[in-house]
């Protein structure tokens, strides 16, 4: 930049980024005067926040990655499990193209966004037509064949079939009763509407448009804005923390142009000055920077009480948003780290339908009457020659059990520990029985002993086996007598 003497250059100045002066469409909705506690926000204002807002999506993905980062442990007793889950996890992870647990993650969290979003199943027909969406999901034997798409709705797709009845007398009362989507209704045998808390009489969910579930943004819109404006005092203090202040003598209405062009070469000689340069000022003047040290703590405290203020409206855990790392870890089971768990359990609840919706679709494709024919009929005929694939279906079904194993972990540590507990116990008791016990007995006893021992497979690599029948019977050889000797 070329020095003009002819201006004082220690004045104002601004700056404008973007030249166009366009808003962004996030700061044009939350620099809203109209937005303080309580204030709805609409169907575009959630968008923008989960798009756009830094904490936007962390609200909505962070809890639900937590959910689903350990997979069901799932289990059919009576059943053939190992054939059986083999071929449902194949299935459950190549349905739709992207596999079940993206599809059910992408519905939750657009009902997490707006409160309500529907997740839609139908067929494509061998033409490449979609079948009509009216027509009830066909659960037949052929259904494992068949092309299936899925479809996963916001509300504005929805608008105007979701409002949910308002008659305390209705049979549908705050229930969905169908799904419209342009117009085409579907079945409800191939749609699930997932809402992120329940509704409650009467009260409208502008993001929704219904009386529906509520947005994981609505009761955090106010300090949702506020963390904005902690953004940009943050901005400002970074503009302001190289800043120099130069001291200098103000100069008396005498001087002329010649000292002030001289006043303004100085500046901008400290402006440009770095490592290695030196610089030249008076006896009484100064060089210093702004001191910032109070804005430290004020910033500090602010933005953490912000944090919290957007934690508690979610009613989340304020670690889920401080992106803090706990200091003992899960595994330690330390009172923040169970409070997260509970939080967890609970989301793990309201996914339940989802999963369910998903699961009877892919038993249906993945247990299909080949399957049942050509693997579980040849390798168990005893069990299955005589019994036919609808009620081996509906038998497999009914034992369905699935579970979400514990986020809180014990570390290696503690199970060392109990492990080596239960192993002195069991012990102690077997020495007090061997005592007092029958040779019957005391094989029960050991039988008893070697089964907890086999159960530690982080302690012996290996299991211990012995044939408790002979032990039973055995006897052992009668001592023999001292010889005498002679005198």
């Amino acid at each position: 930049m070329p020095f003009d003497s002819s201006l004082d250059q220690g004045g104002n100045a601004s700056l404008v980024i973007g030249g166009g002066g366009v808003q962004s469409r996030l700061m044009a909705i939350m620099e809203l005067d109209a937005i303080d506690p309580g204030s709805d926000p609409s169907y575009e204002a959630c968008k923008a926040i989960y798009v756009y807002h830094p904490l936007g999506a962390r609200m909505v993905d962070t809890p639900l990655q937590m959910a689903m980062s350990q997979e069901r442990e799932l289990s059919i007793p009576g059943a053939p499990e190992e054939e059986l889950l083999r071929a449902f996890k194949r299935e459950w992870k190549r349905i739709g193209a992207i596999g079940a647990d993206n599809i059910i993650y992408r519905a939750v969290q657009l009902s997490h966004i707006y409160g309500v979003a529907t997740l839609a199943c139908n067929m494509v027909k061998a033409n490449g037509e979609k079948e009509n969406p009216a027509d009830p999901l066909p659960m037949d034997d052929n259904f494992w064949k068949a092309d299936l798409y899925f479809n996963i709705y916001d509300p504005l797709t929805t608008a105007g079939s979701l409002v949910l009845n308002q008659d305390p007398q209705a049979v549908d009362y705050m229930h969905p009763k169908q799904v419209s989507v342009g117009g085409t209704v579907w079945s409800n045998t191939k749609t699930l509407v997932l809402m992120h808390e329940q509704p409650i009489w009467i009260q409208w969910t502008n993001s929704a448009f219904g009386f529906v579930g509520r947005s994981v943004y609505q009761r955090a819109f106010y300090p949702l804005k506020s963390f904005l404006v902690s953004m940009i005092a943050d901005q400002k203090i970074q503009e302001k923390e190289a800043l120099i202040v130069y001291k200098s003598n103000s100069p008396g209405s005498f001087v002329d142009m010649a000292a002030r062009a001289f006043k303004a070469m100085q500046r901008q000689a400290i402006k440009f000055s770095a490592n290695g340069n030196v610089v030249s000022i008076g006896k009484d003047e100064e060089l210093e920077t702004l001191n910032l040290e109070h804005v430290a703590t004020a910033g500090t405290y602010s933005r953490d009480n912000i944090l919290k203020n957007i934690a508690t409206a979610a009613g989340m855990p304020a670690q889920i948003l401080n992106q803090e790392t706990l200091a003992e870890g899960f595994g330690e089971g330390s009172e923040d780290a169970k409070q997260i768990a509970r939080y967890v359990d609970r989301l793990r609840i309201e996914m339940n339908p989802a999963y369910e919706f998903m699961d009877k679709i892919v038993m249906r494709r993945a247990w299909n009457p080949e399957f049942y024919r050509e693997v579980i009929q040849k390798r168990y005929p005893e069990q299955y020659a005589g019994l036919s694939y609808q009620a081996a279906l509906q038998e497999w079904m009914d034992a369905w059990e699935p579970t979400w194993p514990n986020l809180l972990t014990e570390p290696d540590s503690e199970k060392a520990k109990a492990a080596q507990a239960k192993l002195d116990s069991a012990q102690k008791i077997a020495e007090t029985l061997f005592k007092v016990a029958d040779p019957e007995n005391k094989a029960a006893v050991a039988d008893w002993l070697a089964g907890i021992v086999n159960e530690q497979d982080d302690f012996y690599s290996s299991q211990l086996l012995f044939d408790s029948e002979s032990m039973a019977s055995y006897e052992p050889p009668a001592p023999v007598a001292p010889s005498e000797t002679a005198d």
